[in-house]
C-alpha cells in the first residue's frame, strides 16, 4: 500500500502507537503512547521547581512511573537545565510548562527529546512522544503496540536534539 515507497531501503523501523521507552541513564522503561496529535512529547511529573544553578534557570522534578519489565513503581528525582518554556492553551485557560531535554532509548537507538513537564497521573501512559520526537523515531503503524523493545547500550547511535528547533 501507501508505505511501500518509504519502507523500499527495508532500514525504516515500525513503531506501534504504543512502545515501551527506556529513559536514560535511568534504565526504566515505561509505556510511551506515539501520538501525532501532539507536537511536543511530555513526560509525567510532579514537584516541579525551577532553580538557579551557574547563573542558568534548572528545573527539579520528581517522575513515577511502573517500570514495564518488573511491574513495579520506580521514582526519581532529576535535575535539567529549563530548555524553553512551552505555553499551553486549552479549555481550562493557558498554563506554562517546563521543556527539558530527556534522552531515551526507543529500539536500537538513543534519542535526545524535548519533553514538556506535567502532572499525568491521570494519564493511562506516563510518556507521550510527539511528532517532533516521532520525526525521528521512524512510521507509526497504528493498529499495531509494542513493536521494538529498547535494546541500547554503550555502542548504540545517539540522536541529539536539532539546536534549531525550538519552535
Amino acid at each position: 500500500g501507501l508505505l511501500t515507497p518509504a519502507l523500499a531501503d527495508g532500514d525504516e523501523t515500525i513503531y506501534g502507537w504504543v512502545e515501551n521507552a527506556r529513559i536514560e541513564p535511568w534504565g526504566v522503561e515505561a509505556k510511551a503512547k506515539l501520538d501525532t496529535g501532539a507536537l511536543t512529547s511530555s513526560l509525567h511529573a510532579t514537584d516541579i521547581e525551577r532553580f538557579e544553578r551557574d547563573g542558568e534557570t534548572w528545573v527539579r522534578f520528581t517522575t513515577r512511573i511502573e517500570d514495564q519489565r518488573d511491574e513495579d513503581m520506580a521514582e526519581r528525582e532529576f535535575e535539567r537545565p529549563l530548555f524553553r518554556r512551552l505555553r499551553v492553551t486549552g479549555a481550562g485557560g493557558s498554563d506554562e510548562r517546563p521543556v527539558v531535554l530527556l534522552r531515551i532509548c526507543m529500539n536500537d537507538t538513543i534519542y535526545e527529546e524535548q519533553f514538556s513537564l506535567r502532572d499525568r497521573g491521570e494519564m493511562i501512559y506516563p510518556m507521550l512522544l510527539g511528532r517532533r520526537t516521532i520525526e525521528h523515531l521512524g512510521l507509526v503503524d497504528v493498529s499495531e503496540t509494542f513493536l521494538s523493545e529498547p535494546s541500547c547500550d554503550d555502542d548504540s547511535e545517539f540522536v541529539a536534539q536539532d539546536e534549531d528547533d525550538d519552535a
